[in-house]
C-alpha cells in the first residue's frame, strides 16, 4: 500500500519539487500552501507530513499544535534556520524532527522512509495490561486507567512505549532522544525531561502509581 504525504510550504516551486520526487518515488500526494489549509487536509489522515515553519497566515507551529490531538502521524518540519530554544517548542508541540533548508532530496527521502518504519513496528505491537488500572494499546497507541483513557501527545506516547516495552531498563536522556526523534535530528535531549515532566503529571492525575522513575544521574525506566 502506498504512504500519503501531505506537504505544506507557500513556496509553489518547493511544493512543486517535492510533490514532483514523492510522486516519483511511489507516495501519494497531497498539498497545501498555507496553514488553514493543512489543517483542512490534515483531518484526512496522511501518513507523515512535511510542514514549513514560517507561513503568512498560520505558521508551521500553530498548525502543528492545532492537529497533533488528532493526528498521530509524524510531523517533519522545513525550516530555513532554527534556534535551539525554537526546537524544544516544536518537538514539544509534538514535531517529529527538523529538516534545515536547503536540503537534499534524496536525504528528505531517507528520513520520510526512516520515520515511516519505525510507525510500522510500533503499529505491529500488541496490547499490554500492566495492572488493574494501567493496560497500554500499543497498536492502536491509546492508555488507559481503568476506563478512562489519557489523552497523550505523539511523542509521550512514543516515550512510554519505548520505556514500558522494557520495564526496569534504565535509559539517558540522550538515549531516548535517539531513539524515539533518531540519531539524524536536529534538536536538543533536554526536551526530553520535558516530555517526561508531562507523562507524569497526566499519569498523576489519574491515581496510578509513578511508573517513570528517575535514576539520579543516570536517566530514566519503567517501574516493574
Amino acid at each position: 500500500m502506498r504512504n500519503t504525504v501531505l506537504i505544506v510550504d507557500d513556496e509553489a516551486d518547493i511544493v512543486s519539487t517535492l510533490a514532483d520526487f514523492f510522486l516519483y518515488n511511489d507516495y501519494n500526494v497531497m498539498t497545501a500552501t498555507n496553514g488553514t489549509e493543512a489543517i483542512e487536509k490534515s483531518g484526512k489522515q496522511p501518513d507523515i507530513i512535511l510542514l514549513d515553519i514560517n507561513m503568512p497566515d498560520v505558521d508551521g507551529l500553530e498548525v502543528c499544535a492545532r492537529i497533533r490531538d488528532f493526528v498521530s502521524c509524524p510531523i517533519l518540519f522545513l525550516t530555513a534556520r532554527i534556534e535551539d530554544s525554537d526546537k524544544v517548542k516544536g518537538f514539544g508541540m509534538g514535531g517529529d524532527d527538523y529538516i534545515v533548508k536547503p536540503f537534499s532530496l534524496d536525504e528528505l527521502g531517507a528520513r520520510v522512509a526512516a520515520h515511516l518504519r519505525r510507525e510500522r513496528r510500533r503499529r505491529d505491537t500488541p496490547k499490554v495490561r500492566f495492572d488493574d488500572k494501567l493496560s497500554i494499546d500499543y497498536t492502536e497507541r491509546r492508555l488507559f486507567c481503568g476506563s478512562e483513557e489519557v489523552s497523550l501527545a505523539k511523542k509521550e506516547f512514543d516515550i512510554i512505549e519505548l520505556l514500558s516495552s522494557h520495564p526496569g531498563q534504565i535509559f539517558s536522556k540522550d538515549r531516548i532522544y535517539e531513539l524515539i526523534w533518531g540519531y539524524d535530528s536536529e534538536g536538543e535531549s533536554s526536551v526530553v525531561a520535558e516530555h517526561i515532566r508531562r507523562i507524569r503529571a497526566k499519569l498523576a492525575a489519574t491515581g496510578v502509581k509513578p511508573y517513570v522513575e528517575t535514576v539520579w544521574g543516570v536517566g530514566y525506566k519503567w517501574a516493574k
